[in-house]
């Protein structure tokens, strides 16, 4: 009765800047050939990767799996759409999220849960382009208040 460990792969910075995360669900993936292995060896990338559901199932795009390097006729297409292993009920949940409007679903960690590959996905909500220009003009109001506080008090 060992502790599963887990290793991560991919981390996607990029989703937490762009999106609000709401929920988070766990998904595994369904891989052939030798991705498993350029997995383990870390040549994932998810930076550009979305999920989309197609037929009631969802789908993984833009998920870089580097080829595996001895691999030989059974490397397959390192951008290929990948299907997402999640219960039915996990499904609905999320078919009903991304009905929303404003809601997506991103992958968030690729990650090794003892020998299983497994995916962090996150129903997200999308930041305004001007959050980041609101944020730092309070941060400069903020700061210029410190400085005159600091020269009034000297």
């Amino acid at each position: 009765m060992g502790k599963e460990s887990v290793r991560l792969i991919a981390n996607n910075k990029k989703a937490y800047h762009d999106y609000f995360i709401d929920e988070t669900y766990e998904a595994g993936i369904a891989l052939v050939g030798t991705e498993v292995k350029s997995l383990r060896m870390g040549k994932c990338s998810i930076k550009e990767a979305y999920i989309s559901m197609v037929n009631g199932e969802a789908l993984i795009y833009g998920m870089n799996i580097s080829p595996y390097e001895k691999g030989n006729i059974f490397n397959k297409d390192p951008l290929r759409p990948r299907k997402l292993l999640l219960h039915r009920q996990e499904l609905n949940k999320l078919w009903g999220a991304i009905q929303q409007k404003g809601f997506t679903i991103v992958p968030l960690k690729v990650y090794l849960k003892g020998s299983l590959v497994k995916v962090e996905i996150g129903v997200a909500r999308g930041k305004k382009q001007y959050d980041k220009r609101a944020d730092i003009a309070k941060r400069d109001a903020k700061r210029s208040m410190e400085r005159a506080f600091k020269e009034y008090n000297r």
